[in-house]
């Protein structure tokens, strides 16, 4: 039976103090395919062309998938409350989230075999999670509805379009879009009064927008201009409809950051879970997801053409960098819900 990964070689060996073990590929995939099923949560179809590694996975592997889609923080709160009684076993969170979910103490260590081409700044140490794909805030603009489409944040004060940035406190797309803003204004990880700030003045003006920035609604031109990652501007764009908007990563500054495969450590397919993560970060996996419109985590993956052509151009990426204090933005992002009550939506109110 065809097997995409190397199964001769041995698994990245971890170091001693890690709970990973060396067990080899072709042993890993066996089990797998025993437990014939991996379910789970946030990694739904739409989402960085996750059909792909899923129908790969069918493929390849004999292995059956089904995901329910939720928040970052809902997986990891569903990972804890479920424990023994597990229905999940490995999920896709934001990167703030995945230190999180280790103090937590629901995730089990796995470090595939492409470990060492990951970045240090993109995974945990011992494996508990690791970035698979990058994604940068963006703006989308609908052309029908917006004459002149921002190209930074410092733009956003100057039109009188709605902006929707998502559910705050909650959604890591819109706390992301909170840090990348407060970037562009001179603040950072532990500061991000400059981008509420910003925010609380499109909110005194009566241009912050309730609406949830999905497919569906920017579709229906409900959406006039919203702040997304990359990927999903990208891909909705293309949906729906390449000359009906613009997507441009703000030239004064954004975040460049991702999403985390953590695996459950109560998960009733461990194995199929561990041969999920390292589907992903191989090559056929990496390219699924830039199909997908994310930029794959490994700069060593070769990209197809066609492929290469559904991403933004590198230059528009010069001004957005990754989190450099972890600590701090989580204890950010920790009250960043009431942060956003109090400085922001009370100006909503009438």
């Amino acid at each position: 039976m065809k097997t995409i990964l190397k199964t001769s070689s041995l698994l990245a060996l971890a170091l001693s103090t890690t709970p990973v073990l060396a067990t080899e590929l072709n042993e890993l995939e066996t089990k797998a395919r025993a437990e014939g099923s991996v379910y789970s949560v946030g990694m739904p179809d739409s989402w960085a062309n996750w059909k792909d590694t899923w129908r790969d996975l069918g493929e390849h592997y004999g292995i059956q998938h089904q995901d329910t889609d939720m928040s970052s923080a809902q997986e990891i709160a569903k990972f804890a409350a479920e424990k023994d009684n597990a229905t999940a076993d490995i999920g896709d969170v934001g990167a703030a989230f995945g230190p999180i979910a280790v103090r937590q103490g629901v995730t089990q260590a796995y470090k595939p075999t492409t470990w060492d081409e990951i970045p240090d700044w993109a995974k945990d140490e011992d494996g508990h999670w690791m970035l698979g794909y990058t994604g940068t805030i963006a703006f989308i603009v609908n052309n029908e509805l917006v004459t002149k489409a921002p190209s930074s944040w410092q733009d956003l004060l100057d039109g009188d379009y709605q902006v929707t940035v998502g559910d705050v406190g909650v959604a890591a797309q819109a706390n992301s879009a909170v840090l990348a803003a407060a970037f562009a204004q001179g603040g950072d990880e532990s500061n991000i009064k400059p981008a509420l700030s910003l925010f609380a003045e499109l909110a005194k003006q009566g241009r912050l927008s309730p609406v949830d920035p999905n497919i569906a609604n920017l579709e229906k031109g409900e959406v006039e201009m919203a702040i997304l990652w990359d990927f999903n501007a990208l891909s909705y764009r293309d949906q729906i409809d390449r000359d009906r908007f613009t997507v441009v990563i703000p030239s004064d500054g954004s975040l460049i950051s991702g999403y985390a495969t953590i695996i459950n450590k109560y998960a009733k397919h461990p194995n199929a879970a561990k041969l999920a993560r390292e589907y992903i970060l191989s090559d056929a996996g990496q390219i699924n997801l830039a199909r997908g419109y994310a930029r794959p985590i490994r700069s060593t993956v070769t990209l197809p053409a066609d492929v290469q052509e559904k991403l933004l151009p590198n230059d528009m990426y010069a001004a957005a960098r990754p989190i450099a204090d972890q600590d701090a933005w989580e204890k950010s992002t920790r009250t960043l819900s009431r942060q956003w009550q109090s400085a922001v939506l009370i100006h909503q109110q009438r």
